[in-house]
């Protein structure tokens, strides 16, 4: 800054930073015979007069270096339309970078580029963004947008906002201004309408075959009522998973005022189920029939199913709960299951009607019990064991035509001392009093016998063999140690076959038995 050189020509090859030999005799100072360098110029022309620059400059120095100001660059202001981009021709999906940019076409730009190449890789502003997590609902080629830049920088655009045209009209208009919308390409959606008394909530997605989750005023494609609560449906599979329990109830709860599992009326009703069940259970076992095991049912009520202290399944209605099935049903439970009436129980069947039980059976009632068969046999068997029949008054066993009893070692008649016995082919009367015969004669023959026809029974076979499979895979375990826990305690040890087939057990009786697979061997 303390020595310039300015100058004049009409030279167009000077620009600031360009370096000029300085020559000529005493009149060129030291401090200007190593050159200068050109700091500025000033060009101006006329028509009447020639090209003329007037530069300034400085000594040259290897010391120091000239950096003149940098100008001021260029601002953008406001925003540009543009519309996204994709390489492929009806991209039905979005074309980003591994950090999710887009590339954009600004509608000013008229040159020729490929698809997908018209510019860098473009950031878009969103309302959530984080480390691994945020929102982002992908952009299709097509997409109009609109590009701000970072402090107005032209190098640094990026996508401020998206907006509709008449080409991709908007989801919500004056027809649904109702309505609060997400709808992606593929027509997964979430409805939000605000409609005053009419407020519904819709999820859905067109994979199998429409599944959706309606709540509260539900409607149909032109807006027509066609119910009103929640549902959940599907064309596809369903499935409700909870692995704490599940709890499904018809009791009103007004505006979602009570707690999740708020059970008290299902809870009571259970109750007053079981405090039935036990007043007949007490009055049957002093009739000495068998008992319904009615602690058994207190603890699941107590222990598992009260706030799904286990993972059970529990449902209740308070105006009835009916099941249909167009095929066949089936209700199971590994140990007990109990049904209970507080009035009738009703069971039918249109054809057969079976009941079995691997122990007793026993059927008991506090006033009276039928039996009847409008056609065919009524066959009672005790195959392996006694047939006993009681009445407290009179008995009374009638046939409209034929009345068989028949014994196959001996038969007796007992009353009041008196008795008729037959055994062994020969028939002996006795009694503390008189033999009293009335009819108009007896009438005496030789020897002669009557044979009955009586039945065998073998005894009932169960032997069983087991087949142990992988829980997972489904495939027999070969050569595995196991051991059998029978009921009576006895253990049975054995080794698989290549089938995973255990050895065989032999039982006569049906009962449960524990399989153990036995590490290391």
């Amino acid at each position: 800054d303390q020595t310039r050189l300015s100058g004049r020509t009409s030279s167009a090859a000077l620009a600031p930073g360009r370096e000029l030999k300085v020559t000529g005799g005493a009149e060129v100072t030291e401090v200007f015979r190593q050159g200068v360098v050109i700091t500025g110029i000033h060009s101006r022309a006329r028509r009447d007069r020639s090209y003329e620059v007037a530069f300034t400059a400085i000594p040259f120095s290897e010391n120091y270096g000239f950096r003149p100001q940098p100008g001021d660059r260029p601002v953008m202001a406001g925003t540009l339309p543009a519309r996204v981009t994709s390489t492929k021709t009806n991209d039905i999906y979005c074309h980003i970078d591994r950090d999710g940019r887009y590339k954009v076409n600004l509608l000013f730009d008229r040159d020729h580029w490929s698809p997908g190449e018209e510019s860098l890789w473009v950031r878009q502003a969103r309302p959530y963004a984080g480390d691994t997590y945020g929102l982002h609902l992908p952009l299709l080629a097509g997409t109009e947008v609109a590009i701000a830049f970072e402090q107005g920088d032209p190098d640094r655009p990026y996508i401020a906002g998206v907006l509709h045209d008449s080409a991709h009209p908007d989801p919500v208009t004056i027809r649904n201004y109702k309505r609060n919308v997400l709808r992606t390409p593929a027509n997964n959606k979430i409805r939000l309408d605000d409609a005053r008394g009419k407020e519904h909530i819709k999820v859905s997605t067109e994979y199998g075959g429409k599944s959706q989750l309606n709540l509260g005023h539900l409607v149909d494609s032109e807006k027509q009522p066609r119910g009103e609560g929640v549902e959940l449906r599907t064309d596809s599979y369903g499935t409700i998973r909870a692995g704490k329990g599940i709890f499904i109830t018809a009791d009103a709860q007004s505006k979602a005022q009570g707690q999740q599992l708020a059970m008290e009326p299902a809870l009571s009703r259970l109750s007053a189920a079981l405090v039935e069940m036990q007043s007949l259970a007490a009055s049957a076992q002093q009739a000495q029939a068998l008992a319904a095991d009615v602690g058994r049912q207190q603890t699941l009520l107590q222990q598992k199913i009260e706030q799904l202290q286990k993972e059970v399944l529990l449902g209740t209605a308070p105006q009835g709960v009916a099941l249909a099935s167009g095929d066949d049903m089936l209700l199971s439970a590994q140990k007990n299951l109990t049904l209970i009436a507080g009035q009738q129980l009703d069971m039918g069947a249109q054809k057969d009607f079976t009941l079995a039980a691997g122990k007793q059976l026993s059927l008991w009632s506090q006033n009276g019990a039928k039996w009847f068969a409008s056609r065919g046999d009524i066959d009672i068997q005790a195959q392996g064991g006694h047939i006993t029949t009681w009445s407290t008054q009179d008995t009374h066993i009638s046939s409209g035509k034929k009345l068989v009893i028949t014994a196959q070692d001996e038969l007796t008649l007992i009353c009041g001392g008196g008795y008729i016995k037959i055994k062994g082919g020969n028939v002996e009367i006795g009694g503390p009093g008189k033999l009293l015969i009335k009819n108009t004669g007896i009438k005496k023959a030789g020897s002669g016998s009557m044979q009955g026809v009586m039945k065998s029974f073998e005894s009932g076979s169960f032997d069983e063999k087991f087949v142990i499979r992988n829980s997972l895979t489904k495939e027999p375990l070969a050569n595995k140690a196991y051991s059998i826990t029978m009921p009576d305690g006895r253990i049975v040890s054995g080794v698989t076959d290549l089938n995973g087939s255990t050895s065989l057990n032999a039982s006569d009786v049906i009962d449960d038995m524990t399989i153990t697979l036995i590490k290391g061997r």
